[in-house]
């Protein structure tokens, strides 16, 4: 079955069966939400992995729910780590929520799904409300979660509105009275907790579909925008491009599994190739022009290799595309600097310690001379080409 495709955990295991039988015989939609709090306005293929589970669902006529984590953001969860994720105000929240949805039209149809705000009956709820829902779990079943239990047994501080996040959460599928709920599967014990509440409200309990966590571009963490290792849905083609490139080998079959849109059999071949001896270039290759081809289309794909193959295949310096910097835009004494100071100015998401020990590595050219020293003075004229990095071209005009 295409929807148990990819999934790592379906809780209870026949429960997806059960549901759409029960569909069937209603001749009804199922109900699949998606909750999210919007702590960062952009999404990645780590999200799409949910997202495209997500769409098979809606493309056999089933109602996909967006949850919409307006109250929720606002108090800050648990982030699985060792401490609280810090509270969104509440332009934060508009501001973000608006970006996610406009990005979720790359993957499901917006039009037919519903987008929900969760703080339309949290914020109606009254402190003895609150006080009632609270009761319906235990502390002992909270301290389930791993991370809280984790946090306790090394005496690391839990505050008490982490504790309350999950069952919020879970009160979100008993107000939508939600039939299945999606997640990666450092979700889990949340969305169990919505199974747990709607048994107590006596409605049937929702079934929990967990994906697994796509890993980033160092092929270790989780992909994530605060590990920068991230690939986005609205990165421009050739930065997807250039960053599938760069993942592990070891990274390669997850990629083909849960980022492509490749058919079964397809995956398969890519795998066989793999074992076979395939050179995991263009293995690569072939998964960054299917990604791109999903987010933009098959024409940019095919650009983006080209564009690749030049930039980073041919070691022809003067041939390759660089982007140009207006010297007046730059920060200078007279026209002169150093060269950590240009290379940190063109390359201002890198701090000035990295960008110095990008330096020293061997890993910035001026026209197509390395240069080590990060204090070396550079005069700003035109026509100087610069190389940072592997994928970073400028031209000072």
């Amino acid at each position: 079955m295409i929807l148990q495709e990819n999934v790592s955990i379906i809780l209870p295991e026949s429960g997806l069966e059960e549901k759409l039988k029960q569909a069937k015989e209603e001749n009804r939609k199922l109900s699949i939400k998606l909750g999210f709090d919007p702590t960062a306005p952009d999404l990645h293929l780590g999200h799409a992995v949910v997202l495209k589970k997500l769409k098979q669902f809606q493309d056999l006529g089933h109602q996909i729910i967006i949850v919409v984590g307006s109250f929720t953001a606002r108090i800050g969860d648990p982030t699985g780590k060792n401490k609280a994720r810090k509270p969104l105000s509440a332009e934060d929240v508009q501001h973000n929520a608006h970006t996610y949805i406009n990005q979720l039209s790359k993957i499901i149809d917006v039009e037919k799904t519903k987008i929900v705000f969760n703080s339309d009956w949290l914020d109606a709820l009254n402190f003895s409300e609150v006080i009632q829902l609270l009761s319906k779990v235990t502390v002992a079943q909270l301290m389930h979660r791993n991370d809280f239990n984790k946090r306790f047994t090394e005496n690391t501080p839990i505050a008490m509105h982490e504790l309350v996040y999950p069952i919020l959460q879970g009160f979100d599928s008993v107000k939508i009275e939600c039939d299945i709920e999606m997640g990666g599967t450092d979700q889990l014990f949340n969305c169990t907790m919505g199974r747990q509440l709607q048994e107590v409200h006596q409605m049937p309990a929702q079934i929990v579909m967990c994906m697994p966590l796509l890993k980033g571009l160092d092929g270790k963490e989780k992909m994530s925008k605060s590990l920068n290792n991230i690939i986005g849905l609205t990165d421009e083609p050739n930065e997807m491009f250039g960053k599938t490139m760069s993942i592990p080998d070891a990274l390669i079959e997850e990629f083909i599994d849960l980022t492509t849109d490749f058919s079964i059999e397809q995956k398969n071949n890519l795998k066989v190739k793999m074992v076979n001896g395939e050179n995991p270039m263009n293995i690569k290759k072939l998964v960054a022009k299917n990604i791109i081809s999903q987010y933009h289309d098959d024409e940019a794909a095919e650009n983006a290799e080209q564009f690749f193959n030049n930039q980073f295949q041919n070691k022809n310096f003067d041939e390759k595309s660089f982007e140009p910097v207006f010297i007046d835009s730059l920060k200078h004494d007279q026209h002169k600097t150093t060269l950590l100071e240009l290379c940190h100015q063109l390359k201002n998401d890198l701090s000035k310690s990295a960008v110095r020990r990008l330096i020293e590595s061997g890993g910035v050219q001026i026209n197509s001379i390395k240069i080590t020293n990060p204090d070396q003075g550079i005069e700003l004229i035109k026509e100087v080409k610069i190389k940072i990095g592997r994928r970073n071209f400028f031209e000072l005009i």
